[in-house]
């Protein structure tokens, strides 16, 4: 790779990370550095293998944490349907006393 090919990856790699607010980069920087290595082997484009690790780990990234809070609702859910069995069934222990 050129210096100036070297230069401006590292920059693209870096920009995110200078604006935190702005962008959520949950699953980039991961996934640009797998890009760029696999996009140098392949063939000295490892810029456009970083651009395209970059989406590609945000996109796992986001649907990751979806699952998680998928299962957290449904975890949630069940826990209130144990909680209202478990105080019917003391309520009618305590009838039966």
């Amino acid at each position: 790779m050129k210096t100036p090919h070297r230069l401006l990856a590292i920059a693209a790699l870096i920009a995110p990370l200078a604006l935190p607010g702005v962008v959520q980069a949950k699953g980039c920087i991961k996934g640009a550095a797998v890009g760029g290595v696999a996009g140098h082997v392949a063939g000295e484009h490892g810029v456009l293998g970083a651009a395209a690790g970059c989406a590609i780990g945000h996109h796992q990234a986001e649907k990751k944490e979806k699952e998680k809070e998928q299962a957290q609702q449904s975890q949630g859910s069940h826990d209130k349907d144990g909680d209202a069995r478990q105080a019917s069934r003391q309520g009618g222990e305590e009838e039966r006393k």
